[in-house]
């Protein structure tokens, strides 16, 4: 074959493989932007739960005023019907409870009554575990109803974020998927995508996909699809008891490692089907995407099993649906996810990521919080 076909040959193949990458992308952008969703997404976890406490105001002003497109949540019930947001069940790690409830430090969240859980100091544990990061002002911050962080969404004229919004363990709660269209309903927050509201400029909060509802399980997911079948939806997954069927029956007790995430980034899929199956169940039941975990680069607390290989990704690609990825801080991370193919991130450090996509802060995360009074 002579050289100069040779050549020939390998510019158009070359090209044709740039063209049909250049079209998966395009598709992809054509599908976030059916959605209302920015693409990417920064996705601001707990608020910018790095530079203040977790699901705390500092946190959550903090990433709108750095302009991320959603502050996410984990959503609870307390004893009397009110939506909050908390991660753990209990509420030791981010709170005083042990101080002020020491008879009950050790009961779940959804056992106190709204106004019990107002009295407990969820800003504290923040400076004694960061004390690099550490603010004065951030002792005695207060755990937030939903309500509050709605109107921390809705509070800069400038830069609206949507929500992303988990129901965590929603078997604790039963009903929650009803009560939070209820709740999003009667706060505008389920307005047609052709409304006034969702035509301004002001940010993803106003536009069609200015809410997202997260879930790990299949019959919550079902539930949310039941009651808002227009709200954008996403099935997280991981590979472990409740989802993702692992190849290995060995448990972290029995395996020998002595770092949890060491154990659980060794975790794969069962088989290739096995992953597949759990994005061809989200799509069947209305999910618009999915909501992996990753396998970090320098491991930690937020490594898991590593369910954005570039195969994962395409495949739910294919289905037509996004990845969002959770829970990446490091640029070394977001160069390596991106180049997988993920669509959005869910970050602790919102500065970071948005400097990442080239879309930085005015202002730095210490001057943002001082204009907040932190």
């Amino acid at each position: 074959m002579p050289a100069t076909f040779t050549k020939s040959a390998l510019m158009l193949s070359l090209m044709l493989g740039l063209g049909q990458a250049h079209a998966a992308q395009t598709d992809v952008n054509a599908l976030a932007a059916a959605h209302g969703i920015p693409h990417p997404a920064v996705i601001a976890h707990r608020g910018a739960s790095f530079d203040a406490p977790e699901s705390t105001a500092a946190s959550y002003k903090l990433a709108r005023d750095l302009g991320a497109d959603y502050l996410e949540m984990d959503l609870q019930r307390s004893k009397d019907g009110v939506l909050f947001a908390l991660h753990d069940n209990n509420l030791q790690r981010t709170t005083d409870v042990a101080t002020k409830f020491p008879e009950r430090k050790d009961s779940p969240a959804t056992a106190f009554t709204m106004a019990e859980l107002k009295t407990l100091d969820a800003g504290s544990w923040y400076n004694k575990a960061y004390p690099d990061r550490a603010r004065p002002t951030y002792a005695g911050l207060k755990i937030l109803t939903l309500d509050e962080i709605i109107d921390i969404a809705q509070a800069n004229p400038k830069h609206k974020p949507g929500l992303y919004i988990e129901t965590k363990e929603p078997q604790l709660f039963p009903g929650i998927e009803h009560d939070l269209k209820e709740k999003l309903h009667d706060r505008g927050w389920l307005s047609p995508a052709g409304s006034k509201l969702a035509k301004s400029e002001l940010g993803v909060g106003q536009g069609k996909g200015k809410v997202i509802l997260q879930t790990f399980e299949k019959n919550s997911l079902e539930l949310l699809q039941k009651e808002m079948p227009q709200v954008p939806k996403i099935l997280l997954l991981w590979v472990g008891e409740g989802s993702i069927e692992p190849k290995s029956k060995v448990t972290f007790s029995e395996s020998g490692e002595k770092d949890k995430n060491v154990f659980y980034g060794k975790q794969e899929p069962k088989s290739e089907a096995e992953f597949k199956q759990w994005v061809d169940f989200a799509k069947a039941q209305g999910a618009i995407g999915t909501g992996p975990s990753a396998k970090l680069t320098k491991g930690g607390d937020q490594s898991y099993s590593d369910l954005v290989q570039p195969w994962m990704n395409q495949y739910t690609h294919d289905q037509g649906m996004l990845v969002h990825v959770y829970t990446v801080d490091e640029p070394v991370d977001f160069e390596k996810v991106m180049a997988a193919g993920v669509d959005g991130i869910f970050t602790n450090r919102a500065s970071e990521l948005l400097k990442f996509y080239k879309r930085p802060a005015a202002a730095s995360v210490d001057q943002v919080l001082k204009n907040n009074g932190f």
